[in-house]
């Protein structure tokens, strides 16, 4: 059977693929497996842009394991299925008056995928999502069900809260949750000089804030977002719906195509681009407000670096982007996270900026990729762990101070290696 990524960079066969409904089918699954030596990956929604999720042998979808399990709204937590998507979780917390507090822009990831590549959204008072975490459950190489948390086993819940499916299949995430809350999203076309020159204002002033630099131009598309306790919600319009559908997304991928066919128009598809970065404010539960809709497919590489190295990195990335030796205009995506304690975080032990560059998915992003990542690791980047990288073992080892503790528990709670790949084998062997 044939499998591939949202993106279609990754593609790859394997002998079957399990859809199990309970915590019981997982943990007899895993123990089948383990005996019979062979070895398993799941797969949430694709989203990776890694091959994390590829193999030859046996895959698992949590797709059928979805919902909530309990909720306590006197502490505002929430215990869930591992596999529910957070689509999907935004509405069944807002039933019970709660909400994450934080998320990312996308929303169709499960709730594990999504820690346990180390997702993020933006804002320099929160962590990347799996900050959220306060317990796991996961199925280990040996069959065993094990539980983790800020009180239990807590040396072993940071190794598991960004754990890239190494430790085991998570079958439970206990959130810390907030009572729901309203936001404000404005987006706004600016120039790129005056968001630079006013950062720290625009992050210390504000919830939520990123911004797309625009290739070869001086445009900013910023995104500034508040809670909001007055006002009306915005309707859920059909026009409203073709608007992001036709005007945002098929027209961003007409633009994409022309330059795919014409390189040299690069740069003109940018600065068309640039021109009409769409102005707009949206209130809504923030469940409705994070995520936008993604339908033009792209490779991405994005990397965490200090944010005190924020400023220079990102001078260097323009530089090479504007050196014009690369056939891109996708916007370059940028992004601050607060600092954590989670052993295999790009975040470890520093406050952090994200940069995230990406390519029309029918266009080779070697080159561009190489070159930006060079410039990353020169300033201790750290990877999104869902995205495109050439890190080693001698790499990583490097860049994460507690990356033998994490490896010790990978080999204690996955002995025989059986939810290792070939990609997972040049990172952690």
């Amino acid at each position: 059977m044939i499998k591939n990524n949202w993106a279609g960079n990754v593609r790859f066969t394997h002998t079957e693929i399990r859809y199990p409904e309970t915590e019981n089918e997982i943990q007899n699954l895993v123990l089948k497996i383990a005996n019979e030596n062979k070895k398993i990956r799941v797969i949430g929604a694709g989203h990776s842009f890694t091959e994390l999720c590829k193999t030859d042998e046996i895959l698992m979808s949590l797709d059928a394991y979805q919902g909530i399990i309990s909720v306590d709204k006197e502490k505002h937590q929430a215990t869930v299925k591992a596999g529910t998507r957070l689509k999907s979780l935004g509405e069944l917390l807002f039933l019970y008056g709660l909400a994450m507090e934080n998320l990312g822009d996308i929303d169709t990831q499960s709730i594990a995928g999504t820690i346990s590549t180390g997702t993020h959204g933006t804002g320099t008072s929160f962590g990347t999502i799996s900050t959220q975490v306060i317990a796991l459950k996961f199925i280990n190489g040996k069959g065993e069900l094990i539980s983790c948390s800020q009180t239990e086993n807590k040396a072993l819940f940071k190794a598991a809260q960004v754990s890239l499916g190494l430790l085991g299949i998570i079958t439970e995430v206990t959130i810390q949750c907030v009572p729901t809350y309203k936001l404000l999203i404005q987006n706004g076309r600016e120039p790129l000089n005056e968001v630079l020159a006013s950062l720290k204002e625009r992050n210390q002033n504000n919830r939520n804030f990123e911004f797309y630099w625009m290739p070869y131009t001086n445009t900013a598309w910023t995104k500034t977002s508040n809670i909001a306790q007055e006002g009306e919600l915005d309707k859920d319009s059909i026009l409203n719906y073709l608007s992001e559908l036709v005007l945002e997304n098929y027209s961003l991928k007409l633009l994409c195509e022309i330059a795919r066919i014409f390189p040299s128009l690069n740069k003109t598809v940018s600065k068309i681009m640039a021109k009409n970065v769409p102005t707009l404010k949206k209130l809504n539960h923030s469940h409705k407000v994070f995520a936008t809709m993604r339908i033009v497919k792209f490779t991405e590489m994005e990397y965490n670096v200090p944010a005190d190295a924020y400023e220079e990195v990102m001078k260097e990335v323009m530089r090479t982007v504007n050196s014009g030796k690369f056939q891109i205009h996708f916007p370059i995506e940028n992004r601050w996270v607060k600092g954590d304690d989670i052993s295999m975080s790009p975040a470890y032990g520093r406050d952090s900026a994200y940069i995230a560059c990406h390519v029309y998915h029918k266009k080779d992003n070697r080159a561009y990729f190489k070159a930006l990542e060079s410039i990353f690791k020169a300033h201790d980047g750290r990877p999104h762990w869902g995205k495109l990288n050439t890190l080693t073992a001698e790499d990583v080892a490097t860049i994460y101070p507690e990356f033998s503790t994490f490896n010790k528990f990978r080999q204690e709670q996955d002995p025989n290696g059986i939810f290792m790949n070939a990609y997972l084998d040049r990172i952690f062997v």
